[in-house]
């Protein structure tokens, strides 16, 4: 170099330095881009690359189990498959997204292929393309092996008693959350609170949890234990729909309660619908009405008055009060009829007579303050706080409001409203010796784990009367059910039963007043009457065949309570022979209640009583008290047939009616009038029978009704009550079912 020429030498120092210069320059660049990487912008791409390789995943608990009271699963949450996709991956890997939907929709019958397509156009990283599918269809898209489609597991809310107590359960939506019943009402119990996690993602994109984040999603939301026996809740649903169908009615509702607790133990609507697909019913079907509906409760109000007035000393249990002969004008305009012309009645028989005068001069004892004061005070007008949703409180407008009318009326159970669940209660207040219990349907709550949550112990809402007077309007009560008593056919062989019968005109909204055909039937009462084990209310709506409380809704308080007390192992009353007296003397004045039936259509028949008024036995309509018309026999009178005799029948026997030519409804009526079951067979209009009419019967026998279509219209419209036993499951076979409300 040192040869070089010194200009030379001088221009390669130069060229030397200024490499050196931008080697350093560069060398700078570097290291300071390195700082600002790994020191002064590390967060900021730290939270990038941490964006790009985890997820933001929120998780619910799976959802809680409702049990019935004995641990029987009633409403369960199971884990099913869903298909998914990410339409990012789709497009990285060239995927056409109709062909793609075509494929899919290949192995998932009905999959909207238009809908999945615009799906997977999207520009999102996540889209459902079918929710809860079958095992089958998962397998069959997992086959399918398509990039960026996969299966994700979810909890399904499953019902695996179908139908049974739907309308208490109530349903889940999709989502898991809780829509109508004790779902929607124990929403946040059930469901349990949410969980936000951070988990990895692998190269395609699908979460990877770690053991440790699978164990805390684990947990599941809180265990339901309700007050609902599964058995008698099986019980109360068969017999409601038994009756509905029996006698055509629109709708009905029982409610079984345990007085001495608030605990109800069934709940039953009909129609009814299967929780697992809510949406093949109509909003009718799935309406909880004992909870919802409120009516005009009628003549088993009448209790609730004489225990007012007793409780408030207004009243003797023996004093006597003045019926009017029947009628009694309360002004100028309005006059209240009783069905028989009583001149004098005690509180006793004012219940067991059903009496609207007397009830209305026990009332007018009280004052208009007085029988509101007991009416509330039984609960009447006020929400019951059952753990249901869209409970209503009834009507009961304060007296301030009444017209003269009212004070009357409202003490027979007609210008108020009520609620099934408010009458079982109310009735339960004088089944328990006076308290008003808050009625329940939650027993206990639990967590994850099995630990207590809640223990809902009875809770007394007040005490409404004297023990003394409730024990005492108990034993009035019984007399409804005894020889004689309008209640008959809710007795139960074994057991004194305390109830009450109510048949009312529903309102007509459209003339203010009530419509003449449509009525609403009940029946509430307790059992045993010396120590009440069970409230039974039973409310059937519209019933078409007959509209007796007594005789349409009695008979399902009877087969309620006979198969509960089983099932609960309430011993019957008394020794075997006390059984058996018990037992005869029921058969007997069921035997009676038919015979008179069957004398008063004899009457009716031989023209002897054409326009007279003539008082089955179970009648009891509000307003106009078992006030029915005799009518001229037509189709149904019994015809001797060739070879019978024309001796008298037995005392237990009965003439077998013609029921030729009938449709199923008034053959039904018919027989039972006289006394007898029906056996359908076919549908259509009867062809046959056997016995032939005009034969000998014994009560409560069997006949075979053999029916086929008509080839012309043929509906024999009978109407007025019956005073048989309503017909067994068998018998229902040519009933035309219930109407859809």
């Amino acid at each position: 170099m040192n040869n070089l020429p010194v200009e030379r030498r001088r221009w390669l120092k130069v060229r030397i330095a200024l490499l050196g210069l931008l080697l350093a320059g560069y060398a700078g660049r570097v290291l300071l881009r390195a700082y600002s990487v790994q020191i002064a912008e590390a967060p900021v791409i730290r939270e990038h690359v941490q964006r790009l390789q985890t997820r933001n995943v929120r998780l619910s608990p799976k959802r809680g189990t409702i049990y019935d009271r004995h641990g029987a699963e009633l409403a369960v949450s199971v884990d099913v498959d869903s298909v998914t996709a990410n339409p990012r991956e789709l497009r990285a890997a060239g995927r056409d997204p109709l062909a793609t939907a075509q494929q899919l929709a290949s192995v998932i019958p009905g999959l909207d292929v238009e809908t999945v397509t615009e799906r997977l156009r999207g520009d999102r990283a996540f889209a459902f393309i079918k929710r809860h599918v079958t095992p089958q269809q998962g397998a069959a898209v997992e086959r399918l092996a398509i990039p960026g489609v996969r299966l994700e597991q979810e909890a399904r809310r499953f019902y695996p008693n179908r139908e049974l107590a739907a309308h208490v359960l109530g349903f889940a939506n999709i989502d898991g959350e809780g829509i109508e019943g004790i779902e929607l009402f124990m929403e946040d119990s059930l469901r349990g609170p949410e969980r936000e996690f951070e988990a990895v993602r692998d190269r395609r994109g699908r979460v990877v949890y770690s053991d440790h984040l699978l164990d805390s999603t684990t947990q599941r939301g809180q265990d339901i234990t309700l007050t609902i026996d599964k058995t008698i809740q099986h019980i109360a649903e068969r017999e409601l729909a038994l009756a509905v169908q029996t006698f055509e009615a629109r709708a009905g509702h029982v409610v079984v309660m345990d007085p001495n607790t608030g605990e109800i133990l069934a709940l039953a609507n009909y129609p009814t619908f299967d929780p697992n697909a809510p949406g093949r019913f109509d909003v009718g079907a799935r309406r909880n009405r004992a909870v919802t509906d409120r009516f005009e409760p009628g003549s088993t109000v009448k209790p609730f008055t004489v225990a007012g007035a007793l409780a408030a000393g207004t009243i003797r249990a023996n004093q006597v009060f003045d019926c009017g002969d029947g009628q009694m004008s309360v002004d100028e305009e309005n006059t209240i009829r009783d069905s028989h012309r009583y001149t004098s009645l005690t509180p006793a028989q004012i219940i067991a007579f059903s009496s609207n005068i007397g009830t209305a001069r026990i009332a007018a004892t009280m004052g208009r303050s007085g029988l509101y004061r007991a009416m509330r005070r039984f609960g009447f007008g006020e929400q019951t706080g059952l753990p249901l949703p869209g409970e209503t409180g009834g009507v009961l407008r304060h007296y301030r409001r009444w017209y003269e009318m009212d004070a009357a009326t409202i003490s027979f159970g007609q210008g108020m409203s009520v609620t099934s669940v408010q009458l079982a209660t109310a009735m339960g207040a004088i089944a328990n010796g006076g308290r008003l219990m808050r009625p329940t349907l939650v027993r206990r709550v639990h967590d994850a784990d099995g630990a207590l949550v809640d223990d809902n112990l009875p809770q007394v809402r007040r005490q409404v009367i004297p023990t003394a007077t409730a024990r005492l309007v108990a034993d009035m009560m019984t007399a409804v059910t005894g020889p004689g008593g309008t209640g008959i056919e809710a007795a139960i062989d074994g057991y004194l039963v305390a109830g009450k019968t109510g048949t009312a005109q529903k309102a007509d909204y459209v003339t203010g007043g009530y419509a003449e055909d449509q009525w609403l039937a009940s029946f509430v009462g307790f059992v045993p009457a010396e120590s009440p084990r069970l409230v039974i209310s039973v409310v059937i709506d519209e019933p078409l065949i007959a509209h007796a409380g007594g005789i349409v809704a009695g008979p399902v308080f009877r087969r309620v309570g006979e198969a509960t007390l089983r099932h609960l192992g309430v011993p019957p009353n008394g020794g075997g022979q006390a059984l058996a007296e018990h037992a005869a003397r029921l058969r007997q004045a069921r035997r009676e209640a038919r015979i008179a039936a069957r004398e008063a259509a004899r009457a009716a028949r031989d023209g002897s009583a054409v326009g007279a008024e003539a008082r089955s036995e179970g009648d009891d309509v509000d307003g106009e008290e078992g006030v029915v018309a005799a009518r001229n026999a037509y189709a149904g009178t019994p015809q001797p047939g060739p070879a019978v005799t024309r001796r008298e029948p037995r005392e237990d026997e009965t003439l077998v009616p013609d029921v030729r030519g009938m449709s199923a409804r008034a053959a039904l009526i018919t027989l039972h009038r006289a006394g007898l079951v029906p056996r359908f067979e076919g549908s259509g209009v009867v062809m046959t029978q056997e016995p032939a009419p005009g034969a000998f019967g014994t009560l409560g026998a069997a006949v075979r009704v053999v029916m086929q279509r008509p080839r012309f219209d043929v509906d024999e419209a009978i109407e007025g009550d019956d005073t048989g036993t309503v017909a067994s499951a068998q018998g229902v076979a040519g009933v035309p079912a219930g109407r859809t409300p």
